[in-house]
């Protein structure tokens, strides 16, 4: 059974930091193109950052230079690193893995950016 589990979202003033983690079992891990999606309310979800199997990453035009994903396989575990938060950058976090384009969701971290 796979699962990926989302962990780290909460509460925190614009300007402040949070790190995001999401744990996979089920999976092959090390094979896995993993992803940071977010889904605001009434707007689409829409890809955040992404790494694949390598190190390779991209984000979104809206997060680069304050926000960085890593993986650590031995942990199969993927992380988003999120600084200097604004509030737009509130919404439901979710954890994606994808393979050969079949792809895998955890069920989602709230983050509220708010003073």
């Amino acid at each position: 059974q796979v699962q990926l589990v989302e962990s780290g979202g909460g509460l925190v003033q614009p300007g402040g930091s949070l790190r995001l983690s999401c744990a996979a079992s089920g999976i092959m891990f090390s094979f896995y193109d993993m992803g940071w999606y977010r889904q605001a309310p009434g707007k689409q979800r829409e890809l955040v950052a992404r790494i694949i199997r390598g190190s390779n990453t991209n984000y979104a035009d809206s997060v680069k230079g304050r926000f960085t994903i890593s993986r650590d396989n031995s942990k199969k575990t993927v992380y988003l690193q999120m600084n200097s938060l604004k509030p737009e950058d509130t919404a439901v976090y979710y954890c994606n893995a994808n393979f050969n384009g079949y792809g895998y969701w955890g069920q989602g971290t709230q983050v509220t950016v708010s003073s």
